[in-house]
């Protein structure tokens, strides 16, 4: 949620999904300077917090009473189905990629420390090309995740359009997210506009999809929910919006 060799966010959200890898893991083609790149990606993503996520405007999740303790604990699960519309990493192709973040923001996020990330490459990826999403990833997705890992699988169906959104990740055994737009004043989708969306100096406008079901459904930090928030954003980034890498003495 989310996750960075690569962190997760200062700036909130898997919803904020955000999510990114941990400073523990460091991407291969971080040893030398980075190559010029640019991204346009779209994210189906959604996440437990409630309509609309507060991570955006707040430093910590919103709260979920837990009925067997009765305690009230924040925390911010999200899942994020990431396609790559176009771009490059150096010589790198990237048109088409897909991959998934899934994690947790933890409860307080207010200094960049998030509680655990997953960052999954579809099968179809190659070496070079997940190697090039990590490294973007962890611009678009700041943060520090107390645990990243990384891993793969078949994101077998990822659709988006006005009125719903669905991505699924081997079948939705795995993972699975599917939206459904708000009613607006109009037959156009609801949207957002002028909020930053984590890392990215761009986007389009978050179009406000509350979701049917968000799940992760593999290992012991599984989670499932419904009706709670969610949203389709396209944004934009690229080496020009990054402080340039200086090289290694």
């Amino acid at each position: 949620m989310s996750s960075r060799s690569v962190a997760l966010v200062a700036v909130p959200s898997l919803a904020a999904v955000a999510l990114l890898l941990a400073p523990a893991v460091t991407p291969t083609l971080a040893d030398s300077p980075e190559p010029e790149w640019a991204a346009n990606v779209t994210v189906i993503e959604a996440c437990s917090c409630p309509m609309f996520c507060q991570c955006y405007f707040n430093t910590h999740p919103a709260g979920h009473h837990d009925h067997a303790t009765g305690e009230m604990k924040h925390f911010c699960k999200g899942n994020l189905a990431q396609r790559i519309n176009h771009g490059h990493y150096g010589k790198v192709a990237l048109d088409g990629a897909k991959y998934w973040l899934v994690g947790d923001l933890g409860p307080d996020f207010s200094q960049g420390k998030l509680d655990w990330g997953v960052l999954i490459f579809d099968k179809a990826m190659s070496k070079n090309q997940r190697d090039a999403v990590l490294a973007i990833v962890k611009h678009a997705y700041p943060g520090q995740f107390g645990s990243f890992e990384t891993s793969e699988g078949s994101i077998d169906t990822w659709q988006a359009n006005n009125d719903a959104a669905v991505a699924t990740l081997d079948g939705g055994r795995t993972a699975e997210v599917r939206l459904k737009r708000v009613q607006g004043n109009t037959s156009a989708p609801a949207v957002i506009s002028n909020l930053r969306y984590v890392g990215t100096p761009r986007n389009d406008g978050f179009v406000l999809m509350p979701n049917e079901v968000e799940a992760y459904r593999v290992g012991q930090k599984a989670f499932e929910f419904k009706g709670t928030n969610g949203f389709v954003i396209t944004w934009d980034m690229s080496s020009q919006d990054v402080t340039p890498q200086r090289a290694s003495n």
